[in-house]
């Protein structure tokens, strides 16, 4: 990253060579050439009208879902704080989120209000922009079950309120153009009992604390799911289950989970995952697709 580049004044903190190790789950990775953590709206609008077109930009969440690569990340990354992170009810079944608001928060805000339908967000290990991105999803329910509209600031510093079939969501996909960001969404559920929603909330957690391992240096679920198949057992069939590389490891757990034991480069992790993907079509002929996100260059 030997560019350098001219950027805009701003309101909020612009750090140049920021370590994004420290602020995804993995703990690996290199640096930001920039990150960007806006004042507001309207500074990250601001600042995306006036920074050169060329420039590459990102949206970081809570780097649940992501291997940044070992030589770091081009252009800017751009990271919603507190400012955006409020839970507004709007009416008996609706909540507007800030893009930075976790699916822990959103949930949370919701079983207060007597919206039932957003429990499964309880279980995404990200935050509203991220996982209305990618249609994030989880015990058989998804963002586009609930999604009204999204706020977005697109690359070019334009603001825009995209309705649910704006997004083109697919699988854990959308149509939204690269540099976006998400500043916020819509979200709608139906009344429930508060005491209901905790329950279930609780049997969610229950659940992925059983199943998944949580409290290790992860990146949630590593492929997505093909068409009649469940990831995990795949890899599992393919004797992947606590298969290494250096100090990354696929998870006895939950196969479908890849692991930093300590030391692991993101080359390892990534190399792992790839090794895992040969050995999968191999046994089955299924060709895994990557459910994590992989960005920045190779060191």
């Amino acid at each position: 990253m030997t560019v350098c580049y001219a950027m805009p004044p701003v309101r909020g903190k612009l750090t140049h060579g920021a370590p994004l190790a420290p602020l995804v789950w993995f703990k690996s990775g290199g640096a930001a050439e920039y990150l960007f953590e806006p004042a507001d709206v309207d500074d990250l609008a601001t600042f995306l009208y006036a920074l050169d077109p060329s420039v590459p930009v990102m949206g970081l969440g809570l780097g649940s879902n992501l291997i940044v690569r070992d030589g770091g990340v081009p252009g800017v990354v751009v990271r919603l704080g507190k400012t955006f992170a409020k839970v507004e009810r709007l009416d008996a079944t609706t909540l507007r989120c800030g893009g930075g608001a976790s699916g822990i928060l959103v949930s949370s805000n919701a079983r207060d209000a007597g919206i039932a339908g957003l429990e499964f967000m309880r279980s995404i290990p990200g935050t509203v922009g991220g996982f209305v991105r990618m249609n994030g999803g989880a015990y058989g329910r998804e963002v586009e079950d609930v999604l009204v509209e999204a706020d977005v600031i697109l690359r070019s510093g334009e603001r825009r309120t995209l309705a649910l079939g704006d997004l083109g969501y697919t699988y854990r996909h959308s149509d939204l153009p690269a540099g976006a960001i998400v500043v916020g969404a819509t979200f709608r559920g139906h009344p429930g009992e508060p005491s209901a929603i905790q329950a279930e909330m609780d049997r969610i957690a229950a659940a992925r604390e059983e199943s998944q391992p949580l409290r290790s240096r992860t990146g949630g679920s590593t492929f997505k799911n093909p068409e009649g198949h469940k990831a995990w057992q795949l890899v599992d069939q393919a004797g992947c289950r606590g298969l290494r590389k250096g100090d990354a490891q696929v998870s006895e757990k939950h196969c479908n989970f890849l692991l930093n034991l300590g030391d692991a480069t993101s080359a390892d992790i990534e190399g792992l995952g790839e090794e895992v993907r040969e050995k999968v079509k191999a046994k089955s002929g299924v060709i895994l697709e990557w459910e994590i996100q992989r960005v920045g260059v190779a060191k």
